[in-house]
């Protein structure tokens, strides 16, 4: 699998119209499976005890008008048209939208940030139009006070905590309100003990096939999708013609006013209702990573929102003149479904609402995966799933505990009444944290004027802050579970972010000064063995304290030291040949360098293997580039005695110095090349090739040939183990947070990439205590 390759250079949307309109076909099945399956519960939930159906149908024609104008201008005006377009860097939600914002203005938590990183290509990108004066204004009034900068943190944390609330409740009203179905062909004291059984298997079900990843699931899902929805349009075209053409006429925003102006504060509260036709709106903007965006704008506005419309207004048409239906099931939507097909269509709408939820899970995975590279959620396992689209995900532990959460949902409200309102509260909160992001977009990113924003916030703010009380007012009918759920992940998420920026802030108070590094000397007993030290650290200057730890503990250190960084940054992908960042820390004959290891929040680490040679092979060009004096990108850094130079991986270096290893006779090669023989029988032999080039100087020829050797010898990996407490006199929240909190996630979440991926016998732990 080529991973280097997946970065900005291959992006999706510079596809050919072949591949756009496969990934618009694969997106029925994996992104609109939600929102297509909304007509199965919207007229049901509506309707549920709030408002009623009379013989004017002035209920059934506002509720239309409702979901009509909501469908238009929320999924297709705010998402399609605008929301879209903000995406970063072909990335998506609501952590890629905050993203965008902390590249755009120095709004980022993340403590280990460098100038250099706004050199980085995609850092870059369309950041040469200049905002105008009011923009400069609000950029410098958010980069200058720090409350600021966490309310826009924690904006982002509750827009990602609604999202996972959503994974677990879109899953169950859907598979719930497919299985009700069964409601018309058993008596109802039968039907109660057959729905919650079987809508759990089928999300046992659902839950399982996710290891399968998305690009399978799309391409099995995808058919059912579309068939539901030519089932759906045609029985709505049926509706329409054989029992009211007329209904076309509810379309007007005059029956939304007529609806409030009858129904009162009965019509407000149904709004909750209403609001469940635009669920899985936002998984459109969640699951850009997966697809494209060409290809998402396509399948919405020419498949799905016209089957949507046309199932709607079937529905409105049959119920229009149908008034008394002698069912419990009231106003659902298989009683408009003509009697011959309801098997059929439940079978259909059974497999649809599996789909339906495929969405909402394949944008959660994505969201922490986010918050994950980013320091604001615990490490957890991510398994790529497919080998060429890099946004295609699978999280084990996420699955399986949306799976719990979804099941206990379930069992515990068994039915859509209550389910319907926790899913909407949790569905509009996401909307208006996004509306809220996308107004700072608009005028920091986009460089358009504030009306604009202001506008924007204004008019889509209005309409979502008119639903978002609809459905709080029904807080103790369901609505609270969504706000348990955020409360629950927001502690954990915030924990996490705040015990990772504390443990960063003491390693850069504790830090060791370059002079210390001067006075070590084998006259102080300190010696050098063979092979390669690399020391991780999260610092980016500085010597860490874990390794005047090491050194004082065991007075020795190998022959090459490297403090290896690897570090997040706030863009989506780093381009391979912007991967490192190398310099020297201290004088030259001491053999010690600085590598920092930069990678977006999509990116994949290397393995192992790959890493270690494309490390070393980094730090032999930097040596190479140096001597010869080459006009190589050089940043000064914050402490003025390191200057770090940019560094690509090794399949970018066409005209740079490429490593090999072996075990056997070396090979003859047409170039200048450094043959390095231990004295003693190496368990590998290493060798530079180096491009044709004038006389290298005798000391870059003998520091290569140092590199060379202690690559042979074996590299040995030092890693700090900390333990974080709570320093004394600290509040009790603080200790709750830290001691508790902070050291519980710590000690249960996976280790880093980088350190599980480490030979065990090869890595030393360093143990300390951290009082912050």
């Amino acid at each position: 699998m080529d991973i280097e390759s997946w970065g900005h250079q291959n992006p999706i949307k510079k596809e050919s119209w072949r591949t756009v309109l496969a990934l618009a076909y694969q997106s029925l099945g994996v992104v609109y499976g939600d929102l297509s399956t909304s007509p199965l519960y919207v007229y049901k939930s509506t309707f549920a005890e709030d408002i009623q159906h009379s013989e004017s149908n002035d209920e059934i024609f506002g509720v239309l008008s409702f979901v009509f104008w909501t469908l238009t201008l929320i999924p297709l005006l705010k998402y399609v048209f605008i929301v879209l377009r903000a995406d970063d860097n072909g990335e998506g939600g609501t952590f890629a939208l905050y993203s965008l914002l902390c590249r755009y203005a120095r709004v980022s938590t993340l403590p280990n940030g460098q100038l250099a990183d706004e050199d980085l290509y995609e850092y870059k990108s369309d950041r040469n139009l200049s905002a105008d004066r009011i923009g400069m204004s609000l950029k410098s009034t958010l980069e200058k006070h720090r409350f600021l900068k966490k309310i826009l943190l924690v904006l982002a944390l509750i827009g990602t905590c609604m999202v996972i609330g959503d994974g677990v409740l879109t899953p169950a009203i859907s598979v719930f309100s497919a299985v009700s179905g069964l409601e018309l062909s058993m008596a109802k004291h039968h039907h109660q003990y057959v729905e919650v059984p079987v809508a759990c298997v089928i999300l046992v079900f659902l839950f399982f096939l996710q290891h399968y990843g998305t690009h399978r699931l799309g391409f099995l899902f995808a058919p059912i999708v579309i068939t539901w929805l030519l089932c759906i349009s045609a029985i709505g075209v049926y509706n329409i013609i054989h029992w009211n053409p007329h209904v076309y006429q509810a379309l007007s925003p005059y029956y939304m006013y007529k609806f409030l102006k009858k129904t009162q504060k009965g019509g407000w509260m149904s709004l909750g209702g209403i609001l469940l036709c635009i669920t899985g709106s936002e998984a459109m903007f969640a699951d850009l990573g997966h697809f494209s965006q060409l290809s998402i704008k396509i399948a919405f506005t020419f498949v799905v929102y016209p089957s949507l419309i046309l199932a709607y207004m079937g529905q409105a048409a049959y119920l229009s003149k149908h008034h008394i239906i002698e069912s419990d099931y009231h106003i659902g939507f298989y009683v408009s479904v003509p009697e011959k097909l309801r098997y059929p269509v439940l079978a259909i709408a059974i497999l649809a609402a599996v789909v339906g939820s495929q969405a909402i899970i394949t944008g959660t995975f994505s969201i922490i995966k986010q918050c994950s590279a980013l320091g604001c959620f615990p490490r957890v396992k991510i398994v790529h799933t497919s080998s060429k689209i890099h946004g295609q995900i699978y999280i084990p532990e996420i699955n399986w505990t949306l799976m719990v959460l979804c099941l206990a949902v379930t069992i515990g409200f068994r039915d859509t009444k209550h389910i319907s309102n926790a899913s909407g509260l949790a569905v509009i909160t996401v909307m208006l944290v996004t509306t809220c992001f996308m107004s700072l977009v608009i005028v920091l990113c986009w460089h358009r004027s504030v009306l604009f924003a202001i506008c924007f916030i204004f008019f889509f703010g209005s309409i979502e802050a008119l639903y978002f009380s609809a459905s709080l007012i029904k807080f103790l009918e369901g609505a609270w579970v969504p706000v348990v759920l955020s409360f629950i992940f927001l502690a954990v998420m915030y924990s996490w972010h705040y015990g990772t920026l504390k443990k960063y802030e003491f390693d850069v108070e504790n830090k060791i000064p370059i002079n210390w590094l001067l006075t070590l000397s084998p006259n102080l007993g300190i010696t050098r063995v063979r092979g390669i030290g690399l020391i991780h650290t999260e610092l980016v200057t500085g010597i860490p304290a874990i390794f005047s730890h090491f050194v004082t503990t065991l007075p020795a250190f190998h022959q090459v030291l490297v403090f290896l960084c690897i570090k997040s940054v706030p863009v989506p992908h780093v381009r391979p040949e912007e991967r490192f960042l190398v310099g020297r820390v201290g004088p030259k004959e001491y053999r010690v360098y600085r590598c920092i290891a930069r990678y977006g929040y999509r990116d994949i680490h290397m393995d192992d293997v790959e890493f270690e040679k494309d490390l070393v092979c980094s730090i032999a060009e930097f040596i190479r580039s140096e001597g010869r004096g080459l006009s190589f990108e050089a940043i000064e850094d914050i402490d003025e005695s390191e200057r770090l130079t940019v560094i690509g991986t090794t399949s970018t270096h066409i005209d740079g110095i490429k490593m090999c290893e072996d075990n056997g006779e070396l090979t003859h090669v047409d170039t200048e090349m450094i043959e390095i023989r231990s004295p003693e029988v190496p368990r590998k032999r290493v060798r530079f090739v180096v491009p044709e080039s004038p006389q290298m100087d005798l000391s870059v020829r003998e520091e290569l040939q140092e590199l060379t050797e202690a690559r042979e010898a074996g590299m040995a990996f030092i890693l700090g183990h900390c333990y974080v407490r709570a320093k004394r006199g600290s509040s009790l929240i603080k200790k709750l947070v830290i001691n508790i909190g902070y050291d519980f996630l710590r000690r249960n979440c996976r280790a880093p990439t980088y350190a599980l991926s480490f030979p065990r016998a090869s890595t030393l732990e360093v143990g300390m205590i951290y009082h912050v």
